[in-house]
């Protein structure tokens, strides 16, 4: 423990923030091992799903500033606007992003079952569908993140 109120006398937001970024990513993990029964490594590290790591990360971030730096600090502020870019770009243009993926991969599987011998070049190439997230999955990294942001102990200087 004395060791953890170190890193955060270290550097309080970015302790935080990265303790709401593991625990986001391994929720990841649980979550998929009881819907799918499976363990499937690349949850610890990929994007998409349920909880939004990046929604976590940034909530987590901007709770931190405020809790360290104070609301009316510049860059609380600047946290803040960081965190609304993500969270908006996660739910609009990366979830978009992944829609295409999916229709891509599957007019390219259509093309290659029509014909392979044409397109050597393609072979089992396959465009990542889980890129993006859903409203809830924002939402519910959000919550996680300003959990995660609030349960940390303050350390001298705050």
């Amino acid at each position: 423990m004395a060791w953890f109120m170190a890193a955060l006398e270290w550097n309080y937001v970015l302790v935080t923030t990265l303790c709401a970024t593991l625990l986001a990513q391994v929720c990841k993990v649980i979550i998929n091992l009881i819907l799918v029964r499976k363990f499937i490594p690349e949850r610890l590290w990929g994007a998409g799903g349920m909880p939004s790591a990046h929604s976590a990360t940034v909530c987590a971030m901007v709770v931190a500033t405020g809790r360290y730096a104070g609301l009316h600090s510049t860059i609380f502020a600047v946290a803040l606007v960081l965190a609304i870019i993500v969270m908006y770009d996660a739910m609009g243009v990366r979830w978009e992003t992944g829609k295409q993926a999916q229709i891509l991969n599957q007019l390219l599987e259509e093309w290659l079952d029509q014909g392979a011998q044409f397109w050597p070049i393609l072979g089992d190439k396959k465009l990542k569908e889980m890129v993006g997230h859903t409203p809830i999955q924002v939402v519910t990294g959000a919550v996680l993140g300003i959990l995660v942001a609030f349960a940390m102990p303050k350390v001298a200087g705050m």
